[in-house]
């Protein structure tokens, strides 16, 4: 069966991804985006698709459209981004969240919630199952995100318990791959680009917390099998469960660009999480699904990426 997907976000990293998946399974695609963060040049490729659409369009204003499917992935994912202004992130995660499940309630769409790790805050159970319930600072100053995500998916639980809307709640944990954000801030991101253009390599804290890294790829693929999945409402968390320090993700990184750069240390960010890492048991399960793409091989095809997006805008000269 052909289904008429709505993507919120899908002009941002991996919603552009995930467009070019569903294009590629004979699917129509309606994409939606304001562009805060999201860019046409994900998507260029994709706009001669005539079962491709977009809509430039802000999910903190309700739509119409007639769909099948709503992947709802509009929010900032960057601290750099979400923190520049919290008020309208919030916003974007509570006004995005209710709006897109009136739509899916309307028309009687299935809609995936991207959610995200950060609901569990700075863990202190490891590794994250989804049973845990997090711990994290409802007014520190990542709080707009972590908490506008946790309220979505208390939206999402509730349009399925009250009205018996069909929901998916995916919790994303650290993605990365090609159409990141040269500047999203991120750690992936930051680390590449510095050692492409020769800088200093900033680690924040003493480069022992840790992180587990899904490539996009991956990550679209379980996004896509969790839609398909016949009454499984999640939450379920996707990610990598090969864990990594930051020193080791800087290690990696130089020796694949031959970079010099030196490591620098900074401060850690206030609330920024000492571990991360996703059980992914259930996925795994229900499913039938576990990442492929290892950190090496994922980080060489970013690298490649990122260099011809520096030569294009003449970056490092």
């Amino acid at each position: 069966m052909s289904y008429v997907n709505l993507v919120t976000g899908g002009a941002g990293f991996i919603g552009s991804h995930l467009c070019e998946r569903l294009l590629e399974r004979g699917e129509e695609v309606l994409c939606l985006d304001n562009f805060f963060t999201g860019s046409k040049d994900n998507i260029a490729h994709l706009m001669a698709n005539p079962r491709f659409e977009l809509i430039r369009h802000d999910v903190t204003e309700p739509i119409r459209v007639e769909i099948d499917r709503i992947y709802n992935l509009a929010c900032p994912a960057s601290p750099i981004h979400y923190q520049y202004n919290p008020i309208k992130t919030v916003k974007t995660n509570v006004m995005g969240a209710l709006n897109m499940l009136g739509l899916a309630r309307r028309v009687k769409a299935r809609i995936l919630q991207a959610s995200t790790s950060e609901v569990y805050g700075d863990p202190a159970v490891h590794p994250q199952e989804e049973s845990y319930w997090g711990n994290v600072n409802p007014i520190g100053i990542r709080s707009c995100y972590d908490e506008g995500k946790r309220v979505a998916e208390t939206l999402f639980f509730d349009y399925h318990r009250q009205n018996r809307v069909d929901i998916r709640v995916a919790r994303i944990f650290n993605t990365y791959g090609p159409r990141m954000s040269i500047d999203d801030g991120r750690v992936v991101s930051n680390f590449i680009v510095q050692a492409l253009r020769g800088e200093p390599i900033t680690i924040y804290g003493d480069g022992s917390q840790s992180r587990s890294f899904c490539y996009v790829s991956d990550m679209v693929n379980a996004l896509v099998a969790l839609m398909d999945l016949h009454d499984c409402t999640g939450p379920v968390n996707l990610g990598n469960p090969d864990e990594f320090t930051i020193k080791e993700l800087a290690d990696e990184v130089l020796r694949l660009t031959e970079s010099e750069s030196e490591l620098i240390k900074k401060p850690l960010p206030a609330d920024d999480p000492v571990r991360r890492q996703p059980d992914i048991q259930l996925a795994q399960h229900m499913l039938d699904w576990t990442p492929q793409i290892a950190l090496r091989d994922g980080l060489k095809h970013t690298v490649d990426y990122f260099e011809t997006v520096l030569s294009r805008h003449n970056y490092g000269e």
